[in-house]
């Protein structure tokens, strides 16, 4: 079983679902990055997203462009992204999982690429560009490796929806809103209309992680509440690291985490009127 898998395993044991943070590695540099996932673990995060940047970033709204231009600038490549990797792997066993694009591992080859992410620590993948029709090699590489998340949206027909969730493992990604990630949104009634229908047709045989525009508590608590498995918090992160203090960082950053990781606690089983 990945780390991804008994980490949800162990969840819903405790009655709780998914804190999943986002954040660009190597930004605004290297330290920064370490400070924050101490201050993930210390809050409490259930699973840290580990941002690899890239120079097109289409589902990226403009808080994680910037951090993806900045972390470039600054001389992120692959092999210090699999070398910060391990350090983070020297300090805890959290699931991390790689989001970036298909194009930086068919560069170098998805069985080369997933194997040397592993041994880093890498658990598993989301690439936003990655379509079913095209994954085969992608998946077929990651087997017994890496879990493979796809992206769903809210307007994904059934049909589709049935393929992606054969071939994703660890949790299926549902996109909260259409366009591209960002902190400023309205909670859509069609998202969680959404979120109760991709649970109905999974019948929870994948947890389903919703993301894009989550930056609140009450976000947190409204997703929830409409049976998301997991929260997905990224730009929020990255607004947060950006304008705090080094000295500062691991404390707020820590203190931001548990007020998100709380409501992932509050449970209702009334059903939310939609």
């Amino acid at each position: 079983m990945s780390r991804i898998n008994e980490k949800f395993a162990e969840l819903k044991r405790k009655n709780e679902k998914a804190l999943i943070a986002y954040i660009m590695m190597g930004f605004p540099n290297e330290k920064a990055t370490i400070t924050t996932v101490r201050g993930l673990v210390k809050g409490g995060a259930d699973i840290i997203e580990l941002g690899f940047p890239f120079s097109d970033p289409l589902a990226d709204g403009p808080v994680i462009q910037n951090a993806s231009t900045v972390s470039l600038e600054k001389g992120t490549n692959i092999s210090k992204f699999f070398n910060l990797v391990k350090k983070i792997r020297k300090e805890t066993d959290i699931p991390l999982v790689l989001m970036t694009y298909t194009n930086i591992l068919y560069h170098m080859g998805y069985e080369k690429f997933i194997s040397e992410a592993k041994k880093a620590g890498i658990d598993g993948f989301i690439l936003p560009d990655m379509s079913i029709e095209e994954s085969e090699e992608y998946t077929k590489s990651a087997e017994n490796k890496a879990d493979t998340i796809f992206l769903i949206s809210p307007n994904t027909t059934k049909t589709r929806i049935e393929k992606i969730a054969k071939i994703s493992t660890g949790f299926l990604y549902l996109v909260a809103v259409f366009g591209t990630t960002g902190v400023k949104t309205s909670i859509k009634n069609y998202t969680l209309t959404a979120i109760k229908n991709v649970k109905k047709q999974t019948k929870g045989k994948i947890p389903v992680g919703i993301g894009f525009g989550v930056s609140t508590p009450e976000d947190v608590k409204k997703y929830i509440n409409a049976g998301a498995d997991a929260v997905i918090v990224g730009s929020a992160y990255l607004k947060l690291i950006e304008k705090t203090k080094p000295t500062q960082l691991e404390s707020k950053i820590t203190s931001f985490t548990k007020s998100l990781k709380k409501q992932t606690m509050w449970q209702n089983d009334s059903e939310l009127k939609i």
